[in-house]
């Protein structure tokens, strides 16, 4: 990608980097020529990003282009907010702590230059600030309180605040900066759009194990794109690519949803989206639309406080009791009677103000229906825990699971498959698992999850690389449509 510095300041005042030219401001938002490249790498150097400035402005018109600009226009809205700054940055704490912690001062500002500091005993810590706030000259405030060291805020510099003896510094870790890019992009394939797959490397349980993710990577390779592994330390380069794909286990109070919503706001592709995952995260939202829209469940009740003493009228024992929160089995329990009951509320009701109470149908096992953008990907049938009423059974530290069984969609009753495409439809057009059993004349939705299990071996045994093609597919087209291409041909 080719890279170009863009600045309202005199044209002396520019950093010499070799290969990267420099652009006025005004040349670069009415210049056709500009608005006709692609491929463009903008580093914004104008004085100010405030609204309706010229450094906004080129910042925001470089995404209308297809340019990928630094900083990007929701990277400065986030800087501008101290509480979004330190919500972004929480990850960092106990490096900021370590980094600081000789200081005397209870006060401290960083300048950091293209991930850069000018004292070595900072570049740990500019670097991933300059990973989560990407911009090209950044000064940080952090203050000391009863707790310890925190990140106050993120300032976006002008080249004329630099102090004079920092000049150098300066040009040197932007030199360095397009060097490492340019030593990166000459192993990198020729592509037409780039995909993140947003993972991490030690979660113990992902969505999908380390083969499936290096399916997915050929898949989208076939598809021409570029892509790439990310962590929770690229957020903020989610700027640099077409797409997020999230391969990391979702929450709302959780990184992935920050990576969800920034992605959206940067007008990447993402699944999932931040509203399929605040939807599914939350039983008692699913409990009501599922209700709501006709789709059957089984018999539910919606526990506070103040109604608990109907769980045995409307349910009966025994009957099963959900976090709002929960997954994986966890936060998912049977009360086999009143008493049994009574204490388990007690202690859900220390986590939440609601808790779900639905009968409890006994089976063998339950139906996963994979659903992509709308229709049915993929089937299994995920065996009970051998005597146990889960499909998972959690002791300690590990977790044991029932057989997982893949079946064609054909060999699946109709019923089944166009029930679960009914629930995902309800929440909207991502990437669902959803999870039905199927008892004596009924078929009933459990849960409609989102960032479904993708496991090599398990999910992908009937369509194997198609599995993967079909997801890559899906991307592709969604980028393609928002950019217009092919209406001409529809």
């Amino acid at each position: 990608m080719n890279s170009i510095f863009v600045t309202d300041h005199l044209r002396t005042m520019v950093l010499p980097v070799p290969n990267v030219p420099v652009v006025p401001a005004r040349e670069y938002l009415t210049d056709s020529r500009y608005g006709a490249m692609r491929n463009l790498k903008v580093f914004n150097l104008c004085r100010s990003y405030r609204y309706q400035t010229l450094g906004y402005y080129v910042s925001l018109l470089a995404v209308a282009r297809g340019h990928k600009p630094c900083p990007t226009v929701a990277t400065v809205e986030d800087m501008r907010s101290p509480a979004i700054s330190r919500i972004i940055a929480e990850d960092l704490n106990s490096l900021i702590e370590r980094s600081l912690r000789r200081l005397t001062s209870d006060t401290f500002q960083l300048s950091i230059y293209f991930g850069r500091n000018m004292a070595r005993q900072y570049e740990q810590l500019s670097s991933r600030i300059f990973r989560l706030f990407p911009v090209p000259l950044a000064r940080v405030q952090f203050r000391r309180d009863a707790d310890g060291w925190r990140l106050l805020g993120v300032k976006p510099l002008a080249l004329s605040d630099l102090p004079e003896s920092h000049w150098t510094f300066a040009t040197e870790a932007a030199a360095a900066f397009f060097a490492r890019r340019e030593g990166s992009q000459r192993v990198r394939t020729p592509s037409q759009y780039e995909l993140a797959i947003l993972q991490d490397p030690a979660e113990k349980l992902p969505p999908s194990n380390r083969l499936a993710l290096k399916r997915f990577m050929l898949a989208a390779r076939r598809a021409r794109f570029g892509v790439e592994l990310i962590t929770r330390e690229d957020f903020g380069r989610l700027a640099e690519f077409d797409a997020l794909f999230i391969r990391e286990t979702t929450s709302v109070k959780h990184h992935t949803y920050r990576f969800a919503r920034r992605a959206a706001a940067e007008g990447l592709v993402v699944i999932d989206d931040a509203d399929s995952i605040a939807r599914c995260s939350n039983k008692v939202y699913l409990a009501e639309l599922l209700q709501r829209v006709g789709v059957p469940v089984p018999r539910t009740l919606i526990v506070h406080r103040d109604n608990r003493a109907e769980v045995e009228k409307r349910l009966g024992w025994p009957c099963i009791l959900k976090q709002p929160d929960s997954s994986f089995s966890r936060g998912v329990v049977k009360a086999g009677n009143a008493d049994q009951c009574a204490a388990l509320l007690n202690e859900a009701f220390e986590h939440s103000d609601l808790v779900i109470a639905q009968e409890f149908v006994p089976t063998a096992h339950d139906w996963r229906i994979g659903v992509l953008d709308g229709a049915p990907l993929f089937a299994c049938k995920y065996h009970m825990v051998a005597r146990h009423w889960q499909i998972a059974r959690a002791s300690g530290a590990r977790t044991q699971f029932g057989k997982v069984e893949a079946l064609p969609l054909d060999e699946v009753p109709a019923g089944v498959v166009n029930t679960a495409v009914a629930a995902a439809n309800a929440i909207g057009r991502g990437f669902y698992g959803v999870d039905v059993k199927e008892f004596e004349d009924r078929v009933l939705i459990v849960e409609v999850n989102d960032n479904p299990n993708v496991d090599a071996g398990y999910e992908d045994k009937i369509l194997r690389r198609e599995l993967y093609d079909r997801v890559i597919r899906v991307i592709r087209e969604r980028i393609e449509a928002a950019r217009g291409i092919g209406r001409a041909a529809r």
